[in-house]
């Protein structure tokens, strides 16, 4: 049951990235970051869906990297987002919140898969 609710929290939050880049201006700066975030926040949802139905136990772990990386990356995006002025601290704690709370969540399983996978080969 753990894996449907991160899974509907990472697509939630891919909404929520999607409905902050719709509220950013046409200038060439806001585009490009659009892109990147857009790109990075909605492949932390299918790669975590995607690690859910995973092959292997390796499989499962790279996918779950993957997760860790674009969760990373739309941290930066909302970091530059913020110091750019484009969105206030306070328009995007909420949403940097979440984006932490995903990758501590993430970091935590891959830990946890890779100590289960130590346990297995003893």
């Amino acid at each position: 049951m753990a894996n449907e609710n991160l899974k509907q929290r990472t697509k939630q939050f891919a909404l929520r990235i999607i409905r902050l880049v719709e509220k950013l201006t046409g200038s060439r700066t806001s585009n490009v970051i659009a892109n990147q975030i857009l790109r990075s926040a909605t492949s932390v949802a299918s790669n975590y869906r995607a690690s859910c139905v995973a092959k292997s136990k390796r499989d499962f772990l790279n996918k779950l990297k993957i997760v860790e990386e674009e969760t990373d990356e739309t941290i930066f995006w909302l970091e530059l987002i913020e110091e750019t002025g484009i969105f206030s601290p306070e328009q995007l704690h909420p949403i940097k919140s979440e984006a932490r709370e995903i990758l501590a969540i993430i970091v935590a399983s891959i830990k946890t898969a890779r100590n289960n996978e130590k346990k297995q080969i003893k």
